[in-house]
């Protein structure tokens, strides 16, 4: 059911028909990830129990792991699984298993909002383009919509004159994703029967693009901002009008590039109608609006997917389980190179790209890695956590990374240089 509070419509301007264009987002956009499942599950290497069952004795103790944060966030009791930066200001918003949200200064840690009443683990918090409206959603599908409002007129970084107000909050039952669209007030999301919701604010007006009967892993808008992709845990992925709420283009079992073993992630080219998927076996598909024109199997767990925002270089990167991260000339659908490895017994966990040729990675063990992906070389390792990272986003106007993990804190860096 919808509950609209009068407030989602102050000093706001009525939007057009929700059938009119989506505009496309910013080229540094990524792709809208992806399975509950894993946000619970997925066990990092940095383990908090210390205990052998094998002896029956306390592990000997670790080193201490060199922090490179400029800040830590403790709050959280326990893993940390989402996180966004807002747009304008200083502010920071986390979500994890405790079912809290908090929204802090990355320059002091100190606490501006919380929010209790999500039920279930928060596994996504977005600021929208704007900074005007927070989004919050829990694995049992509650989303929550908070406006944010100035107290005073007077500039201020660290957002201490703002007050936050629940506005709209939505029950959808288990979902595994939600993303705020990244040019426009349109908060999307996936569900576990494979529907995808559109809604448009502050109307509140909603699309649902049906689904096939299997969960919907993830999706993304195309360069145009008038179509979407998503991908099924049962192999298939879809192109979506997102006008006419048809679909376009299909991969399924009655394509030979299917994806076989369920299509876990998907990410679209912000300058070409060009997409990639990935799966759970291995393999990854290039296709165009037309269809799949190719397919490479790596034989390795996909995890991470995105394309550079480079108008000079047409590429994309992959990430996978084992740690091998990947870049593909899109123009030819061949491997460019492999980069420098990770480390032993590490993983990728997330991946994005903060520059046209700086790819920066999150891994099973706490790293972070920038790379020149021109090169393949790294040019910088930010250490801190004691545990997996499972999300982290960039500021570009201070260079500044937040970044959240299973060892219940989030953390701020500041990166030390890029690729250009």
């Amino acid at each position: 059911m919808f509950v609209m509070s009068d407030e989602i419509g102050d000093d706001e301007e009525e939007l057009n028909d929700l059938d009119d264009e989506i505009p496309s987002g910013d080229e540094d956009d990524q792709e809208m990830e992806l399975t509950s499942d894993e946000y619970v599950e997925r066990i990092s290497s940095g383990s908090y129990d210390d205990y052998d069952e094998n002896t029956g004795e306390q592990d000997s103790p670790q080193s201490p792991v060199p922090d490179d944060s400029i800040l830590t966030f403790p709050a959280h009791s326990m893993p940390v699984f989402s996180c966004s930066l807002h747009p304008h200001n200083e502010l920071c918003a986390t979500g994890g298993e405790d079912d809290k949200v908090f929204v802090w200064s990355r320059n002091t840690g100190q606490i501006l909002y919380e929010f209790t009443e999500h039920k279930d683990t928060v596994i996504d918090v977005h600021f929208n383009r704007d900074g005007t409206y927070l989004a919050t959603a829990d694995l049992a599908g509650d989303i929550v919509l908070h406006k944010l409002q100035k107290m005073s007129s007077e500039p201020d970084k660290d957002g201490g004159n703002l007050v936050f107000h629940k506005v709209w909050e939505y029950s959808m039952g288990d979902m595994p994703w939600m993303s705020f669209h990244p040019a426009t007030n349109v908060l999307i999301a996936g569900s576990e029967d494979g529907e995808i919701y559109f809604w448009r604010f502050p109307a509140g007006d909603c699309k649902i693009l049906p689904g096939p009967g299997a969960r919907c892993d993830s999706g993304d808008i195309s360069a145009d901002g008038k179509k979407f992709v998503a991908s099924y845990n049962n192999g298939t992925v879809r192109l979506w009008d997102l006008r006419e709420c048809t679909t376009i283009m299909e991969i399924d079992e009655n394509n030979s590039m299917v994806h076989s073993g369920g299509c876990t992630m998907v990410a679209h080219d912000k300058a070409s109608p060009f997409f990639m998927s990935g799966d759970l076996a291995g393999k990854i598909v290039f296709s165009t609006h037309s269809g799949p024109v190719g397919a490479i199997e790596t034989a390795d767990v996909i995890e991470g997917m995105a394309f550079s925002p480079s108008a000079d270089i047409r590429m994309a990167a992959t990430g996978t389980l084992s740690g091998q991260i990947s870049i593909w000339d899109t123009s030819k659908c061949s491997l460019r190179l492999n980069c420098e490895p990770v480390g032993k017994n590490d993983g990728i966990t997330e991946m994005r790209w903060i520059s046209d040729y700086t790819l920066v990675v999150a891994t099973v063990n706490g790293n972070i890695f920038g790379y020149d992906a021109r090169t393949g070389v790294r040019i910088f390792k930010l250490s801190g956590h004691t545990a997996a990272i499972y999300s982290f986003c960039y500021d570009h106007r201070d260079s500044i990374l937040l970044s959240v993990s299973e060892d219940h804190s989030a953390k701020v860096f500041r990166v030390p240089c890029l690729a250009e």
